[in-house]
């Protein structure tokens, strides 16, 4: 598996960092964990093709995790991609189809696309769920964010893993999703002692990263008020293990 970071930011507009989104290449499988506002741009900046994509995982469904989902799903009705399009799956939390179907309710026939073209696979929101896709396999678990907030697990077919937070606070189910991940991305939204409910800072994430034996921490989803403190020396009073501190379009293998 490889890995490369479309968006290290959040919410807040930054120049240089976009909404959370995170590549992950499998075999010859392209998986998008999020969607952010501008992943189809930074997509481009990238050097990749939306219309290559071939699964999309969201964590839940606050807007700067899924926006770009209007952008990708009306760009792929644009003729010269449709004809030629494969199809593709999005994964999401239970809950996800009626989600899709407001969306339309607001946009009408521009987000409708040809049958079978577009598959939906939900995810239990209240109990671990596994599922198996083409070249990997994904386990995923409810975390402490929204009543819809997921945790996924990713391993391909020889047993590397990546484990993918999304959003969430402190809590024993991410420690337990996440037990011997070769890498761990976690969000780190505000400085310790600033924290709010579910959400992570620096010191809780690297706790978690010890407590599941994580082979290597990826910090990410940096609020301003976070990237204005030393996030590594935060983060190294409960973590010593490797440390990455996410930047848009930094590019990794697990």
């Amino acid at each position: 598996m490889e890995i490369l970071i479309l968006g290290s930011g959040t919410t807040i507009p930054l120049a240089e960092r976009a909404s959370p989104c995170v590549a992950i290449f499998i075999e010859d499988q392209l998986l998008l964990m999020d969607m952010g506002p501008g992943t189809v741009r930074q997509m481009s900046i990238a050097g990749l093709k939306h219309e290559d994509i071939d699964y999309i995982a969201i964590s839940h469904f606050h807007p700067d995790h899924t926006a770009d989902l209007i952008h990708f799903i009306f760009v792929t009705r644009h003729p010269p991609i449709l004809h030629k399009r494969k199809p593709f799956t999005i994964i999401g939390p239970r809950g996800f189809n009626q989600f899709l179907m407001l969306l339309k309710k607001a946009y009408g026939d521009w987000l409708d696309l040809p049958s079978g073209l577009m598959r939906i696979e939900e995810l239990s929101t209240v109990e671990k769920n596994k599922k198996e896709f083409d070249g990997f396999r994904i386990l995923s678990a409810p975390l402490s964010h929204t009543p819809h907030s997921l945790g996924l697990r990713i391993q391909d077919r020889v047993g590397n893993t990546v484990v993918y937070s999304g959003d969430t606070g402190y809590c024993d189910e991410i420690i337990d999703l996440a037990q011997g991940a070769d890498l761990l991305i976690l969000e780190s939204s505000f400085p310790d002692g600033k924290g709010i409910f579910g959400h992570l800072t620096p010191s809780e994430a690297g706790d978690i990263a010890k407590r599941s034996g994580a082979k290597r921490l990826l910090l990410t989803h940096f609020y301003p008020e976070c990237l204005r403190i030393d996030i590594e020396s935060q983060c190294r009073k409960t973590y010593q293990g490797e440390l990455i501190l996410a930047a848009d379009l930094m590019h990794m293998k697990v």
